[in-house]
């Protein structure tokens, strides 16, 4: 099934920023130096995308939210279960044997907080309308408005 994002439409969306991670990423840097976490896009650099690609008036928010864990190990188990994959270049291309996954374990202790080690997403929300058919929303005092009315679906 082929999906098109149609010119006229509201298109919202999540993404993960830069910063995701960022305590799992330092770790691994210090055990292998290695890619092993996967790097996002800037918020600034998704809204530039948004506005090459033909959309109008992208609005994006950025969010961290601090999910914690007793142990290295129960994150990469977790990540490793939501069906996280790295696809950098420069991943290592064998597994990490028993002296690597203990080096990272030690690095990532220099996180460790009220007993408890951070792992850091950076969720990116973001809203835009095609730019066909549409004319850009006023703006006042610094702020475009959007009717509430002007919300809706086109029907066919």
């Amino acid at each position: 099934m082929r999906r098109v994002l149609r010119p006229e439409g509201f298109f919202a969306f999540s993404t993960l920023g830069p910063d995701t991670l960022n305590e799992l990423r330092e770790a691994w840097s210090q055990a292998d130096g290695y890619n092993h976490v996967n790097h996002f896009a800037d918020m600034h650099d998704v809204g530039d995308a948004l506005v090459r690609a033909g959309l109008a008036e992208p609005v994006l928010d950025v969010e961290r939210l601090v999910l914690r864990y007793a142990d290295a190990l129960t994150l990469m188990r977790d990540l490793k279960a939501i069906g996280a994959h790295n696809v950098t270049a420069g991943r290592p291309r064998s597994l990490a044997g028993r002296a690597r996954l203990t080096r990272v374990q030690n690095a990532y202790e220099a996180f460790r907080t009220a007993g408890q080690l951070p792992a850091t997403y950076e969720v990116i929300y973001g809203a835009s309308w095609g730019a066909a058919g549409r004319a850009a929303s006023p703006v006042r005092g610094g702020e475009t408005v959007i009717a509430p009315g002007s919300i809706r679906r086109r029907l066919p």
